[in-house]
């Protein structure tokens, strides 16, 4: 049953998690964007125009489905799906690459309609999404403590900040902690703006074209890597996190939000899994039931963001990385506690879910698909494995 909506719910913390989550998303991944639209042969203004429309998708998306379910639902571009666009689109004329679009599109709003997808995820145990959740956001962990290295003196000033915070203001934690980071990165010198003003890029209708070798060759792995690289694991951060959400229907409503703005640059709205955790936490709110208004906030940042397309990447770029790094890190911390203590709480489970952990943590690439992938597909199959096992034994005497 969903939890009544109220806007008591909606918190300090809840808008800098919303914030953070976008943050974190633009500058992890922004730049993909970028070369995957110049692999097309996309024009400045057709690139800027293609960040607008993901901006805003992936706004109302965010906005819409959180309230609605009343559940942490963070939408966004597929991260994996783009890194496969850079390689493969090179000599793809726009037109092709907008068909591609819609294909793959098309096929994930089959999925939704078919409940195929929502099937194969109710197979996988919960403490095997919890691993798998935690084996993505260990690497964040590690480069908190690693931004060390790159600036210590902002990098232990933040870590300094987050540990007081979480003593005498915990809710607040992740604000104060930015705070910090922002004044010290300011007294050192490291916040560089470009001096472009922020434009608004109007997004541009693209018949799509359809060509069976392009579908074929790019269209159908595009596919497959963003429902198994960014939308599974996101359905397993929300299921790891305790949500119990509709699959069909969010692959429904991403896939169909895809489909109508694929002509426009809107190449994917996929379920988020890192940026999502963000969203999750007990930093945003104690009780669990509340937490959607981080979410919720996220889209209303990435609204924002869309209004601004491309120029809002060189915005995010002006931060300094040890800055980007130590935050995502701090503001994951209580998700990745969470995800380690139900992934290894079940004696019955832990095996596989260690497994499933150390797979996903390893960033293992296999046939162009990512490691969070491989993570779930290594746990269940061990689970299944120790199963089979169990029930073959014989008894004793």
């Amino acid at each position: 049953m969903r939890p009544p909506f109220s806007f008591r719910h909606l918190s300090l913390p809840a808008v800098i998690a919303g914030f953070v989550a976008v943050l974190v998303g633009y500058t992890s991944s922004a730049a993909i964007i970028f070369q995957a639209a110049s692999a097309a042969g996309a024009s400045e203004a057709t690139t800027g125009g293609w960040l607008t429309m993901l901006g805003m998708a992936m706004g109302v998306t965010s906005l819409g489905l959180s309230l609605w379910y009343r559940t942490p639902i963070l939408t966004a571009w597929s991260t994996p799906g783009a890194a496969l666009l850079v390689t493969s689109l090179p000599g793809t004329p726009v037109a092709d690459a907008v068909g591609i679009f819609v294909f793959a599109s098309g096929l994930i709003l089959l999925c939704g309609v078919t409940g195929l997808f929502a099937r194969m995820m109710n197979h996988i145990p919960q403490a095997i999404s919890a691993a798998m959740l935690a084996g993505i956001l260990l690497r964040f962990g590690l480069d908190a403590f690693a931004s060390l290295e790159l600036n210590f003196y902002l990098t232990f000033s933040m870590c300094l900040a987050y540990l007081l915070a979480r003593r005498f203001l915990p809710r607040y934690a992740i604000l104060l902690t930015l705070l910090a980071g922002l004044a010290v990165a300011a007294v050192q010198g490291d916040i560089h703006f470009s001096g472009q003003p922020l434009t608004f890029a109007i997004p541009a209708f693209i018949a799509p074209h359809f060509t069976l070798s392009s579908l074929i060759g790019i269209g159908i792995p595009f596919f497959v890597v963003t429902m198994a690289s960014q939308n599974a694991p996101g359905i397993a951060t929300l299921k790891a996190a305790g949500y119990r959400t509709p699959v069909s229907s969010l692959m429904g409503w991403t896939g169909l939000t895809s489909l109508l703005l694929a002509p426009f640059g809107g190449f994917s709205v996929c379920i988020a899994a890192i940026t999502a955790a963000i969203c999750m936490g007990p930093d945003v709110h104690p009780d669990p039931q509340r937490r959607y208004w981080g979410a919720a906030c996220a889209g209303f940042f990435y609204l924002l963001a869309g209004l601004f397309g491309g120029a809002i990447g060189q915005l995010f770029s002006a931060l300094p990385p040890a800055l980007i790094h130590t935050i995502a890190g701090l503001a994951l911390l209580g998700t990745l506690a969470g995800s380690l203590q139900r992934a290894l709480e079940n004696d019955k489970q832990r095996e596989a879910a260690l497994i499933a952990f150390l797979i996903t943590a390893s960033g293992v690439s296999l046939l162009g698909i990512g490691a969070a992938f491989w993570g779930l597909a290594g746990g269940v199959m061990a689970q299944l494995i120790f199963s089979v096992a169990k029930r073959d034994r014989p008894l004793a005497g």
